[in-house]
């Protein structure tokens, strides 16, 4: 494993870091046993740097009953306060205190606003204390590092880190955001002020594996150094000095192996013109066949009418980037073939999905194309059979 320093306080972090979002589940539940083989094996490869939040479902828990087994002083926790959910100022209390009981600690070494997207967010935060409650959450040592996790506009983003004395910050980043959210210019200013920059959707949600058009995957195949899709995203991150921590989240133990390989080898400046210029035309050809630029983060959920928002554009992009009929199944499979449908022809138009999209999508219009091009009516008339004589 290699590091980088936290130039603020000296400290060493794992140049990967454990997303914890993506735990194997059974259901809806975090299956714990599994969860903690891929935790136990992350801090045996020096992985010391586990990123989780209050609104993901069972993480927190799952973390803290992990690190309770004699790990918590091999870990820096990284956690998030759901400001959105911040009525009044005691609420900041209220949902810190529950965190540290779910994480079964009384400190927590990175803390972050979570989803914090422009100056407005912030100010309306300020007007509640939340200013001063992080200050006197660092003085008692109870939160050693305050951070925000970035979902914005890139115009929003300087303006916001200079707007606080912030320890750190968490932005999306990867060869497809360069030159969106917070980009490149935004990785660089953070860099410039020594405030370290955790990356979060290094692969916008193993779009840039999976989800790949064919032409970008020849790209990958014909070029003379074999590396895998993941490896070439997560090593032209790495190539790039400004990053401190790439966060993944890693749902099996063999993920986490072949990433901490990576993470053994990459470093900056270490990608020649020649590679980079593979990953060049590899995002032309993503940019030629995506539709509707969605990275699954899922915090367009939950729908409030039920429809599956990320799955619905997951189907739509493969019409364009594989066949309208793995298109297709994707969306019958995923959407339709379940008790309660979750497919876009549910929406109401409510808009509460858009106020949430990292990527300021818009998503009742993109909903409406999914409707128009992955329910037509033959499609529906054959679900409709479909329901009426099968049992989902």
């Amino acid at each position: 494993m290699m590091y980088r320093i936290n130039k603020r306080t000296g400290e060493e972090l794992s140049i990967l870091g454990l997303g914890c979002m993506r735990f194997p589940k059974r259901g809806n539940s975090i299956i714990q046993e599994e969860a903690e083989q891929i935790m136990k094996a992350a801090v045996e490869a020096g992985v010391n740097y586990f990123d989780t939040a209050y609104i993901y479902g069972g993480s927190e828990i799952c973390v803290g009953e992990f690190l309770s087994k004699g790990y918590r002083d091999k870990v820096k926790i990284a956690t998030k306060l759901p400001h959105y959910l911040i009525k009044k100022p005691e609420d900041c209390d209220k949902y810190f205190e529950e965190q540290k009981k779910r994480l079964k600690t009384d400190h927590v070494e990175y803390y972050l606003m979570h989803m914090l997207s422009d100056i407005a967010t912030w100010e309306r935060l300020k007007t509640l204390g939340v200013d001063e409650w992080i200050r006197s959450k660092k003085e008692s040592g109870e939160i050693e590092n305050i951070g925000f996790s970035f979902h914005g506009n890139s115009s929003q983003f300087i303006p916001l880190l200079d707007s606080f004395d912030w320890d750190f910050c968490q932005i999306q980043y990867n060869y497809m955001d360069e030159y969106t959210q917070a980009g490149k210019e935004g990785l660089q200013y953070a860099y410039s002020k020594d405030i370290p920059v955790v990356i979060m959707e290094p692969l916008r949600g193993g779009r840039l594996v999976d989800g790949l058009p064919q032409t970008a995957k020849r790209e990958f195949e014909n070029f003379s150094v074999k590396h895998s899709a993941a490896e070439w995203g997560l090593r032209w991150i790495w190539n790039q000095p400004e990053p401190t921590v790439v966060l993944s989240g890693m749902s099996s133990v063999e993920q986490l192996k072949e990433n901490v390989g990576i993470a053994s080898d990459a470093d900056a400046g270490k990608l020649t013109e020649e590679e980079l210029g593979m990953i060049d035309r590899v995002k032309k050809a993503v940019n030629d066949s995506i539709k509707i630029p969605c990275t699954g983060c899922g915090y367009c959920m939950p729908c409030p009418a039920g429809v599956d928002i990320p799955m619905c554009f997951t189907a739509y992009n493969l019409k364009y980037t594989d066949k309208f009929g793995e298109a297709l199944r994707n969306y019958v499979l995923c959407t339709q073939m379940k008790k309660v449908p979750t497919g876009a022809t549910k929406c109401i138009k409510c808009g509460k999905c858009e106020k949430h999209c990292p990527q300021t999508l818009p998503i009742r219009d993109n909903l409406d194309k999914v409707k128009r091009e992955l329910e037509g009516p033959f499609i529906r008339l054959g679900m409709w059979f479909a329901r009426k004589f099968m049992k989902f």
